[in-house]
This record gives structure tokens, C-alpha cells and sequence, in this order.
């Protein structure tokens, strides 16, 4: 039986191995930044999850349940992701970076888009760093199988990507949280922040993290320094950051509640992979 957001707060040694989790998403980040952009914010996270399952889900042959553009708006529409301009300009923006292609046309109709190789392989990147931690975690070889099994992604994906739009916790996360998932790239400006502290510390009110300097972290993250700054100080405002001497020239504190918010959506996140991917070991594989 897959493990539940609720058993995976319980491991003692969940606070490391998400700490190596977001270490690992954080070098696909630095690996490919254009690409990772996908992931900005999250409701470009979600829109690259549906972009890929609708990809996945395509049956060879049948026209119609290839991605389009008419349906990818439809399934961003009809699950609450975001508006139909805001779909519309999210796959455009993939096809000018080449995240995304289209396939030639036939007979007229829509054209067809499928994510490129690149995409998918950073995407396996993803789904790797989530099973590993899992497999952490319970002892599992998830992983091992996943990597024997190079079709599995195909089925996996999608499941996942279900399980993320069903999802309370990761859809509709509490108050420091929702601050950043908004923010361009305010997923990896978290993951930053908790990679860069001592999972010892993690009883602590205040827990230390690496980052001393905002106009460095934002010259990385490749955002305005005024934006992650204000971004910043409304988080300092709900008590959730803090600095131990002058505000951006000494460390950077996370508050206990924050960095709980943070392993609360990691846990649902874990979760919704944990349980795709038993699901796809039930079903029936194809061919």
C-alpha cells in the first residue's frame, strides 16, 4: 500500500531526505534554467503536469487525444488551473523556447504539440529525485524499477499529474507557502532556503539557513532583487523569516511553522508520486 502524506511526516528521516531533494531539483535548476521555468511558479508547475499527461495519454493513431492547443486550454479550463488566455500564452511561450514542438499537420486540422526530448528528460529528473526520496524514506526500490522499466514514465506521469490537481495541500497550501508560489521560480527560492539548513535545527523557532545576501540569492535565481525583497519582507511580516542581525547582510532565519508548511506540501507531494506509481504497478502495461 502506497505511504500517506500522514505516515510520511512520521520517518525521523524525512527533513534529510527532502533536504537531498530539493538539493537534487535545485542542480536541474542550474543545469537548465530556461527549461526549469516550466516550474516557475505553480500554476506553471501544474500546467507543464497537464501538458505532459495529455502527451502521455495520447492513444497512437487516434487524432483525437493528441495534445492541442484547443484541448490543452480545455483541460487547463475545466480543472481550475489557471484562464484560457493564461494557457494559451503558458504553451506558446513552450513553443518559443522549444520546450514544446509541433508534430507536422494532417489534413487540415489542429496541429498537434508534443513535449521535446530535452523536456522529458528533465522531467524523468524530477520524477527521480521524488522516488529516491520515497525510496529513503521506506526502504523501497521504486527507483530501481522505475529506471529498468523505461516505458514506465509514460504512465506514471499522468497518474501523478492527476493526483496533484485532486490535491488539497499542494493546491491550496497555508500562508508563507502561497506567498512563494506565485513568485517566478518560488519553488526553487524554497528549496534554497531549506537545502541550506541543519535538519538538526528543525525543533528550533528560528532555524538557520545559508543565505546572507538577498541581492545574491536574487542575481541567481535570475530575479529582480526589489521583488524577492518585497516577496521576502511580507514572509518577514507573518513572522515566517527573520535575520540574526541587520536584515540582508547577516543569516537568514526560517521559522519552525514555516519550515513545517514546507514538509507538509513536500509530504502530500511524496504522497501523490507515491501512489501513482503503485497504481502503475497494479495496472496492466501495454504491448
Amino acid at each position: 500500500m502506497a505511504l500517506t502524506a500522514e505516515e510520511i511526516l512520521t520517518y525521523p528521516a524525512l527533513h534529510r531526505s527532502v533536504q537531498a531533494q530539493s538539493r537534487a531539483l535545485i542542480a536541474i535548476y542550474e543545469t537548465s534554467p530556461r527549461l526549469a521555468s516550466i516550474f516557475a511558479t505553480q500554476q506553471r508547475w501544474l500546467l507543464g503536469h497537464v501538458g505532459l499527461s495529455m502527451h502521455f495519454r495520447q492513444v497512437p493513431g487516434d487524432p483525437l487525444t493528441e495534445l492541442t492547443m484547443a484541448r490543452f486550454i480545455k483541460v487547463v479550463s475545466d480543472n481550475a488551473v489557471a484562464s484560457r488566455n493564461t494557457a494559451e500564452a503558458f504553451l506558446k511561450e513552450m513553443l518559443h523556447y522549444n520546450i514544446a514542438e509541433y508534430l507536422p499537420a494532417r489534413d487540415g486540422r489542429a496541429r498537434p504539440l508534443r513535449p521535446t526530448a530535452a523536456t522529458i528528460r528533465t522531467f524523468s529528473g524530477w520524477v527521480i529525485a521524488h522516488l529516491r526520496t520515497l525510496d529513503d524514506l521506506d526502504g523501497g526500490d521504486r527507483l530501481s524499477i522505475f529506471l529498468y522499466r523505461p516505458d514506465m514514465l509514460n504512465r506514471l506521469q499522468p497518474l501523478i499529474a492527476d493526483g496533484l490537481l485532486a490535491s488539497i495541500p499542494v493546491r491550496e497550501p497555508k500562508q508563507t507557502f502561497s506567498l512563494f508560489i506565485w513568485l517566478n521560480n518560488g519553488g526553487i527560492v524554497m528549496d534554497w532556503l531549506m537545502s541550506g539548513i541543519n535538519p538538526d535545527h528543525a525543533d528550533l523557532d528560528r532555524i538557520p539557513t545559508s543565505v546572507v545576501s538577498i541581492g545574491d540569492f536574487a542575481s541567481w535565481l535570475h530575479l529582480s532583487r526589489t521583488h524577492l525583497a518585497r516577496k521576502l519582507r511580507d514572509a518577514e511580516e507573518l513572522g515566517s523569516i527573520g535575520w540574526l542581525g541587520k536584515r540582508g547582510h547577516s543569516v537568514m532565519w526560517v521559522s519552525k511553522a514555516f519550515h513545517q508548511e514546507y514538509m507538509m506540501v513536500q509530504a502530500a507531494k511524496l504522497a501523490v508520486v507515491a501512489a501513482a506509481f503503485e497504481a502503475c504497478l497494479d495496472a496492466p502495461r501495454r504491448g
